[in-house]
């Protein structure tokens, strides 16, 4: 789904593997696209220079710098502390790094909960400080007036629906929405922040088939974290992708597939290393001047 090498990517193909070398910047458009042709496209979360660089050189079309970073990044138990300001210079990162993939920052909580202007703001410092291209926010047709306020300001925003984290408290711990009856709460909400102008959304931790009606009800795209094989797109965190974390007590949630194991090769790296130093093996003749 990566934008071709035409000069004018509103010609961009999908479908197929996304090749390693592309020009162009894949646009709110292009997965607007995917949905219409019934491709899909992939996005990762990112934090830093170096998985930004990574994962765009793969051919990877979105990248989210989440409030996530909260617990795999800044060493929290949840995503509720980050705050704006810690969040700002990881999408910068981010974006400066990515020429190619769709940069999305995440809306902390606290950030936009209080009015359509407070969103407002928000939005303007994570495309105007954090050189994102577009936002997303968690919350369902109640916060419909503060996307429609966004994007008349100019902000691409995509919402959240389903299992919202920074609501943990208020829906009882981490458990599936969108069981039974509740599917049609979220079609409802699905189809109220389409109305407002969200350009996708995302469904996390819902039932497949509730997942696949609320894609049938949108014309926009939308991407799955635990929500089933029907939406135009996936969506993981890297750390959990990768492997990365794990260790003792650590449980990896039924929808994640690791596709590498990090910590090992991480760890076993770090072990090597350190038996050389201790012992004098490193640095050698050939590391010194």
């Amino acid at each position: 789904m990566a934008p071709s090498t035409n000069s004018d990517d509103s010609t961009a193909p999908y479908g197929g593997p996304a090749p390693t070398s592309r020009s162009g910047r894949t646009r709110i458009h292009h997965l607007a696209q995917a949905k219409e042709r019934g491709e899909h496209f992939a996005m990762l979360t990112a934090y830093d220079q170096y998985t930004a660089s990574i994962f765009d050189e793969a051919g990877i079309e979105v990248l989210l710098v989440g409030d996530s970073a909260a617990n795999n990044v800044f060493g929290h138990a949840t995503s509720l502390p980050v705050t704006v300001d810690e969040l700002l210079p990881l999408v910068r990162a981010v974006a400066t790094s990515a020429p190619h993939a769709l940069v999305v920052a995440d809306f902390p909580f606290g950030s936009y909960e209080q009015s359509p202007a407070q969103a407002v703001a928000t939005g303007v410092r994570f495309l105007k400080e954090g050189l994102a291209h577009a936002v997303k926010l968690e919350g369902g047709a109640y916060y419909a007036d503060t996307v429609r306020a966004m994007v008349q300001a100019g902000i691409p925003v995509m919402a959240h629906i389903g299992f919202t984290p920074q609501s943990e408290h208020a829906l009882g711990g981490y458990r599936v929405q969108g069981r039974g009856d509740d599917a049609a709460r979220l079609i409802e909400d699905a189809t109220a922040l389409e109305a407002a102008g969200a350009f996708c959304v995302l469904m996390e931790m819902v039932p497949a088939s509730t997942a696949a009606a609320v894609d049938a009800a949108v014309d926009v795209p939308t991407i799955g974290i635990g929500a089933g094989s029907a939406t135009t797109g996936q969506v993981l965190v890297w750390q959990d992708m990768a492997g990365l974390r794990g260790g003792e007590g650590v449980k990896v949630a039924k929808f994640v597939k690791q596709y590498a194991d990090l910590r090992t090769s991480l760890l076993d790296a770090a072990r090597a290393y350190g038996q050389d130093v201790r012992s004098g093996q490193f640095p050698g003749p050939e590391h010194s001047f």
